[in-house]
């Protein structure tokens, strides 16, 4: 038997999934494919296998298929599963979410900022996760994480990052969405006020982001050889204002801190992110004016100003590809304002 594991890590992706490729051998016999399955794969329990195969997690030369197929030999088995599962039971907790967009297949949330998505070390409670953990439960009091993994989660952004995120409300709807962020089919443009003036009125970053080899919490951009996993970036300038710009950005792959990873490649920190030395001035005066100016608008927008604004995909259920779009947060929008002003003088 032939394996394949295409590995999204959560340390280098913002995707929740993983791909897995078996072909079956050529003396294979006649085998029910739930067996087979919790068979190939450690820690698989047969009644969660039959739930992925219920829910399209798991295809068969590119078709879904029922938990009694018998697999034949050459059969292709894709299975889409959970990048390192949680095990911690969510708690679920009455937060107010921002939903532009719901139905019965899934939920679009605009996320503010220093919000977790999801649980994790250091915060299991208070994250976006929580909020819709008690709401879909509101909805249907059977829903927990066997039937419908993580509450259906298939991405993220990051805590201070504001913008729309794409949660399924069935098995179904997330094995459909999964494969979509997986295939780097999703449309994603984010708006970003990064510092210097971007000469380039649009660009493409190509650059494989790791680990910082350093700073274990950070990222960083490797351009040439293999390290890491690649990542594309196409940017805009949608306005100057001297000592920053503001710049729209779409990705083409998903990878944590891909555009705060990859404008500072380019020599643009995006403003006021902190963790990339974007939190003080990179250009402009010596002035002490202008040393305040920055500094009011650091407190205006305590965080890295970076925003989804777009995202757009195939609706799971209708076939039919649908956009979403939402403003920038009053923080954004004020420090903008700000810039504008500052700029004309």
């Amino acid at each position: 038997m032939h394996v394949d594991t295409e590995l999204i890590s959560e340390e280098q992706s913002d995707a929740l999934y993983e791909r897995k490729v078996f072909v079956v051998d050529k003396g294979q016999e006649p085998y029910r494919i739930d067996k087979w399955v919790q068979m190939h794969m450690e820690g698989a329990t047969r009644n969660k296998v039959q739930q992925g195969i219920e829910a399209g997690f798991l295809t068969v030369n590119g078709k879904t298929v029922k938990s009694n197929y018998k697999i034949k030999p050459g059969d292709e088995i894709v299975l889409m599963s959970l990048v390192n599962p949680e095990h911690t039971v969510l708690k679920e907790e009455p937060i107010p979410l921002n939903i532009v967009y719901e139905d019965d297949a899934l939920m679009v949330i605009n996320k503010p900022a220093n919000m977790v998505v999801h649980p994790g070390v250091g915060n299991f409670s208070g994250t976006l996760l929580n909020g819709v953990a008690f709401y879909l439960r509101q909805q249907n009091p059977n829903l927990n994480e066997e039937s419908l993994p993580r509450f259906g989660l298939v991405h993220r952004i990051d805590k201070n990052t504001t913008g729309l995120i794409v949660l399924a409300k069935t098995g179904e709807a997330a094995a459909h969405l999964a494969k979509q962020f997986f295939n780097h089919t999703v449309s994603r443009k984010y708006t970003a006020l990064v510092w210097g003036n971007v000469e380039a009125e649009e660009g493409t970053i190509n650059a494989h982001i790791a680990r910082h080899k350093q700073h274990r919490k950070m990222f960083d951009a490797y351009p040439e050889g293999e390290t890491g996993k690649h990542a594309i970036t196409h940017y805009k300038v949608l306005e100057k204002f001297n000592y920053v710009t503001l710049v729209e950005c779409q990705l083409e792959t998903g990878r944590t801190h891909q555009i705060r990873v990859h404008m500072k490649h380019i020599g643009h920190t995006l403003f006021n992110d902190f963790e990339y030395g974007g939190d003080k001035i990179l250009k402009g005066t010596i002035y002490t004016k202008y040393k305040q100016f920055v500094d009011n608008c650091f407190e205006i927008c305590p965080r890295c100003a970076l925003h989804a604004t777009t995202l757009g995909f195939i609706h799971p259920v209708t076939g039919k590809e649908i956009f979403f779009e939402t403003e920038l947060p009053q923080d954004m929008k004020q420090v903008i304002e700000k810039w504008r002003a500052y700029s004309k003088v």
